[in-house]
């Protein structure tokens, strides 16, 4: 049958209602997971329309996801870095929620204090297994609304559970049903729905949880989990590896709306922020993250990343303050011990530095010739250079200038006598064999040596 669409207001066929498939043997997707090959990427063509939410927002995993492959945080850090999430988001509260542990003492203790900051954004909500005992944990831990894990792929079915899709199916909705009956709102995470039947499964699974929903008067969120990091970005990707076609199914064959459907995903194939980019594009009010990318394996989607696509995609930060991300970088390495890679871009020691003379010498003339923003303003950090071998006397000119922050008539050309004095230290340096770059303490030093008149 044919119905006008209320969005779109075109005229479109009602979407077949797709019933579970309660099959007898797995499937696992040979033809697109053979395991002994690295997965392939089919194409059918299909192409779905982009469709970007009027409000889109980011939710944080550092605190669940983020601590599965970390020493566990202290709470007093777990502290400090709530607040600067709380900062980063701003005061309309981009960085909306953010998810927690609830199984230790410790945990407990860590969502107590930050409950105490009274602190509207980001919103406690804590992760639970699709497990009475679990729920039980958190149904009077003080906070509205928990995440329960829902396996979705065949894999995880009959290989981990070893259930029929039909008895998953079952204990997911009754589940889904207690934490409701506890005055909890459910946040339901489709596990590996880019190695799902999704037609087969997930659609029937998330048309069942949509159906309590309306029964309830509950809102019952989607959490898309690309926890394998299979998904694609690309228009034309088949199923089940296509994010723009998970998005898409799930809003045009499940009616879910945009502020209850969530994209998460993992870096397992370097498509973490294309793939969050890509849900945002296509229909996903919500994306989540973790701060600095951190982890299960190679990472989840970096907080920091999407901060600066929200800004790309909407022209503005509304509200967020990205300097805090500085701030929590600062937290990682000092407080937390964890180091950071330099080349990390937004975070890393040398994301916006440059060691090539002839960059320096651009830099010089203008900092936007070789600077990927205003890197100052946004993140506290100017450009600067590192002085080798190949920075040039331009190199050396530039560092003077900005760690000693010279400018107009008191700024320091390439023709300065300090300045060659420097460069000719530096030839002679790395012709008698030295491979290592200039530190900053050896620059002080003969600055102080030569001196800035």
């Amino acid at each position: 049958m044919a119905i006008t669409d209320n969005k779109t207001n075109l005229l479109e066929l009602d979407p077949y209602d797709f019933t579970l498939q309660d099959v007898e043997e797995p499937n696992l997707f040979r033809n697109i997971f053979p395991y002994d090959m690295v997965p392939v990427i089919p194409f059918n063509h299909r192409r779905v329309p982009i469709n970007m939410p009027d409000e889109i927002w980011i939710s944080d995993t550092t605190f669940r996801d983020g601590q599965q492959s970390m020493p566990p945080y202290t709470v007093e850090q777990i502290v400090k870095l709530f607040k600067l999430l709380s900062k980063l988001g701003g005061k309309n509260g981009i960085i909306r929620q953010t998810e927690f542990f609830a199984y230790s003492k410790k945990d407990v203790a860590a969502i107590e204090k930050c409950m105490e900051e009274g602190l509207e954004f980001p919103e406690i909500t804590t992760w639970i297994r699709a497990k009475k005992e679990d729920y039980e944990l958190v149904r009077n831990i003080g906070v509205k609304e928990t995440g329960v894990l829902m396996s979705c792929s065949d894999y995880h079915i009959f290989k981990k559970l070893h259930m029929t899709r039909k008895q998953a199916l079952e204990h997911y909705i009754g589940i889904a049903r207690d934490i409701i009956d506890t005055g909890l709102r459910p946040r339901c995470h489709l596990e590996d729905i880019t190695r799902a039947d999704f037609y087969g499964f997930v659609v029937p699974l998330t048309n069942a949880l949509q159906d309590i929903s309306r029964e309830t008067g509950v809102p019952v969120k989607i959490r898309a989990c690309d926890t394998m990091g299979y998904g694609i970005p690309h228009s034309g990707v088949a199923l089940p590896r296509s994010v723009p076609g998970v998005v898409y199914g799930l809003q045009h064959y499940s009616k879910m709306p945009s502020q209850l459907l969530e994209w998460h995903g993992h870096n397992d194939f370097y498509k973490g922020v294309a793939n969050a980019s890509a849900a945002w594009l296509y229909g996903a009010s919500s994306v989540n993250c973790s701060l600095l990318g951190i982890g299960e394996r190679t990472g989840n989607v970096p907080l920091e990343a999407m901060v600066f696509e929200y800004a790309g995609f909407k022209g503005s930060f509304d509200g967020m303050e990205p300097c805090a991300i500085t701030e929590i970088a600062e937290i990682f390495e000092s407080d937390i011990g964890y180091k950071i890679p330099h080349n990390t871009p937004f975070v890393g020691k040398n994301f916006n530095v440059t060691r090539a003379g002839i960059h320096a010498d651009g830099l010089m003339k203008d900092q936007e010739i070789y600077n990927i923003f205003d890197t100052e303003k946004f993140l506290g950090r100017p450009p600067l250079v590192s002085v080798s071998n190949t920075s040039g006397i331009a190199g050396i000119a530039y560092w003077i200038n900005t760690y000693y922050k010279l400018s107009g008539s008191k700024k320091l050309e390439k023709n300065h006598p300090t300045v060659k004095k420097i460069k000719e230290w530096s030839d002679a340096e790395y012709a008698s064999g030295r491979e290592s770059i200039i530190s900053d303490h050896e620059l002080i030093a003969l600055v102080e040596e030569y001196g800035l008149e």
